[in-house]
């Protein structure tokens, strides 16, 4: 397993198809490439995690969701972009190529425009939104330290450990649905 504080470094590991541990707002998370299955697949065996639930989309700009998501109405884009960049992730109604291994069973797609600065270097690197979900296995604490990471995840189960700070937020984003503004999971 790969341990680094350089984003290239990991954004070439997740380009390769691997699998890294990467700080965001509140606790680390396992990210890999959205289009590449395997890798999605991996994350979810990893977490013991139902292909239902879906996963979250971690972008730095919105350029980087638009091939997931259906274009959003102007009320929309408005009631989205008041909590962007930011510890909000958003429902959006997802695009019908979108997989279901990273929608899951849902017509949306969890989506959010981190203001996280590693996490947006790591994007940057990589050029593409990435997964996003919280650096665990099921039933477990998320980890907030590479401590807790390496405790997780044995080196065969990841592939590399961004090694910067996660943020100053106490609890995971708040999700909410765009179609109704209502808060799925508060922070």
């Amino acid at each position: 397993m790969l341990i680094s504080d350089d984003p290239q470094a990991m954004a070439a590991l997740i380009r390769q198809g691997g699998v890294v541990a990467y700080p965001t707002e509140a606790v680390f998370g396992l990210g890999c490439d959205p289009q590449q299955l395997t890798a999605v697949k991996r994350i979810l065996q990893i977490k013991q995690r139902p292909v239902e639930k879906g996963m979250i989309l971690l972008a730095s700009q919105w350029a980087q969701l638009v091939d997931y998501t259906m274009p959003l109405t102007a009320a929309t884009e408005q009631q989205v972009m008041a909590t962007w960049p930011g510890a909000v992730t958003w429902l959006l109604a997802a695009k019908p190529n979108v997989s279901s291994w990273v929608r899951g069973q849902h017509t949306t797609i969890a989506c959010r425009l981190t203001a996280h600065l590693p996490s947006r270097a790591l994007i940057d690197a990589c050029g593409h939104a990435i997964i996003s979900t919280s650096a665990n296995p099921a039933g477990l604490e998320p980890a907030r330290s590479v401590a807790e990471v390496e405790q997780y995840f044995s080196d065969t189960m990841i592939d590399g450990i961004f090694l910067a700070a996660i943020g100053e937020n106490r609890t995971p984003s708040e999700i909410r649905d765009s179609l109704n503004g209502r808060i799925i999971r508060p922070a």
